[in-house]
């Protein structure tokens, strides 16, 4: 008996380390290529908003507009997933945002880019729930909460890559007759097209499917997703005007929010605010990459601490403090190193934050509405934390004339972020609590 409960535990760790390198670091190289190229606009402001004639107003509404394409679309796209499978409709997501984004090269003003941003971000929605809802095909719940944090590491290491490559991409100025701009844009672009043809070849739709896997892996990931999946079925399944008429998913996306606004803002704003204590372009590109760089790193051991404890509470409410704490004091002081450290803690706390939320929050949706709950939990949190945020930022710059000032309505989000989750989590003692919710 105890050989065979051994036996079994070796399996299902040789089957879960084989799934994670067969698809995780594919997944994460995808991911990465859809931050540098909504993220990129950061770095290319540099030179971009002068030439076209942006005020950080413009740039601000510039930037949202990704977001609320993103919103109106997201939910439509994670269903066509389900509808097309992973494999079909992942490729088709990151070809078509690879060309849009090469093409932002080619705008001429603000209309233009508005136009440009707007269509990137219909492009790309779904992709991010998309592969979260992917990953709950082919990962037990047990490892879910550091797998997620291991896929989504790819949204710092974008920044952290990204950063310094941009800048050297800005220096190419002139050649070929192109703006140094023109060249970021293009060649961050065009190598996703390339990724998306490879996806289609690559990924595989469901274990059952899984050749890559031998038989005992194979049977035993099918026997074990398929039990997870009528444990969640098993909650009574929630139309989607009811799921999306539940205060407990809403409150889900406004917790959510805080994150991927603190993520958003410094994403767009952060080269900028850099510059301003007098950097160079190369200079603003190698700062902005150590605050990722930090975050990187204790994200996934985060993720990992999660799954170890099996808590999921305080590990999604602590990163939230974080958010608010980096916030309000890096608003208030005026040299560059201690900003830098501030900006690092700010961004610890955003993407230490993904992993034990979104395991919290895939294991809340019963299996028919965990698309189009965690594609409008991740919609909504997007068109507030990006589509909001941003601009507020702009407009609180443009008003005070201060990059520093202009993060402290993020330390009012936060605390009501972490209010309103400590409230839902009680609710939610049991993994149904959240459909029981929306049902009433």
């Amino acid at each position: 008996m105890q050989t065979s409960v051994t036996d079994e535990k070796q399996l299902e760790q040789e089957t879960v380390r084989r799934v994670t390198w067969r698809l995780l670091p594919f997944l994460m190289v995808c991911y990465l290529f859809a931050f540098i190229d909504r993220g990129n606009i950061g770095m290319a402001a540099l030179q971009m908003n002068q030439d076209i004639g942006l005020s950080p107003r413009m740039f601000g509404f510039a930037g949202s507009l990704f977001f609320i394409a993103y919103f109106i679309f997201e939910v439509p796209s994670n269903l066509a997933l389900q509808r097309f499978g992973a494999r079909r409709w992942l490729a088709r997501i990151m070809i078509t945002w690879g060309l849009i984004s090469a093409s932002t090269a080619l705008v001429q003003g603000p209309n233009s880019l508005y136009f440009v941003r707007f269509i990137l971000g219909a492009a790309e929605a779904g992709f991010f729930p998309g592969v979260v809802l992917y990953l709950t095909y082919w990962v037990p719940s047990a490892y879910r909460a550091r797998i997620v944090a291991l896929f989504m590491v790819a949204i710092p290491a974008a920044s952290f890559i990204a950063s310094p490559v941009s800048a050297l991409l800005l220096q190419m100025d002139g050649v070929g007759g192109m703006r140094g701009w023109h060249w970021l844009f293009v060649i961050e672009g065009l190598p996703t097209v390339l990724l998306g043809v490879v996806c289609l070849f690559y990924l595989t739709d469901k274990p059952e499917d899984a050749a890559w896997l031998n038989p005992q892996q194979r049977e035993w990931l099918t026997r074990t997703m398929n039990r997870e999946a009528a444990a969640r079925s098993a909650k009574a399944h929630v139309p989607l005007w009811k799921l999306f008429s539940s205060p407990h998913v809403w409150g889900m996306a406004l917790v959510c929010s805080c994150a991927s606004a603190a993520g958003t803002v410094l994403n767009v704003w952060q080269p900028q605010l850099l510059k301003s204590f007098g950097l160079s372009v190369i200079q603003t590109g190698l700062v902005n990459s150590i605050p990722y760089a930090i975050a990187s790193v204790l994200m996934v051991w985060w993720g990992r601490h999660s799954d170890r404890t099996g808590e999921r509470r305080w590990h999604t409410a602590i990163p939230l403090l974080l958010i608010g704490a980096g916030m309000g004091l890096a608003s208030a002081v005026h040299t560059l190193a201690p900003v830098v450290m501030l900006l690092s803690l700010v961004l610890i706390g955003a993407y230490s934050f993904k992993g034990p939320f979104w395991a919290m929050a895939t294991g809340w949706l019963a299996t028919g509405s965990a698309a189009a709950g965690l594609a409008g939990i991740n919609a909504v949190s997007n068109l507030i934390g990006g589509g909001l945020m941003v601009n507020v930022y702009g407009w609180v710059k443009d008003a005070t004339g201060s990059y520093s000032m202009a993060l402290l309505p993020m330390v009012l989000m936060s605390l009501a972020s972490v209010s309103i989750l400590l409230h839902l989590s009680r609710k939610s003692r049991t993994p149904s609590g959240a459909v029981k919710e929306a049902v009433r």
